[in-house]
């Protein structure tokens, strides 16, 4: 049987932030922002964002995750997971994530890459 790869790599700018020591490990919750530039038929340029939820588990001495504040520009590495599961009002939801296993901040800000 061919193993498949799930493998992403984002680079964007964080958004919301939130972390927690869980059992003596550091983790954190957080968004990315990553934009896709594309010029419709009649020449309009236009610019698609797309909010990711990340989740990246740091050892015990991380200090990325001390470093994670919203605004920053950021490269993370890792996989994609889907989930489902059942709300307390009995409806079935399903989320998407990136569960990070590298996290870089990147200095300055992101040069926007265009297609236009």
């Amino acid at each position: 049987m061919e193993t498949q790869l799930n493998s992403v790599t984002l680079r964007g700018i964080i958004g919301s932030v939130r972390t927690q020591d869980v059992q003596g490990h550091k983790m954190a919750h957080f968004t990315v922002a990553t934009n896709y530039a594309y010029k419709l038929a009649s020449g309009e340029a236009c610019i698609e964002t797309t909010w990711n939820s990340v989740v990246f588990w740091g050892k015990a001495d991380s200090k990325v995750i001390d470093q994670i504040q919203k605004g920053q520009s950021v490269e993370v590495t890792g996989r994609i997971r889907n989930q489902r599961y059942t709300a307390a009002d009995g409806s079935e939801r399903s989320t998407t994530e990136i569960l990070a296993r590298d996290v870089r901040i990147i200095e300055g800000h992101l040069l926007m890459e265009s297609a236009l």
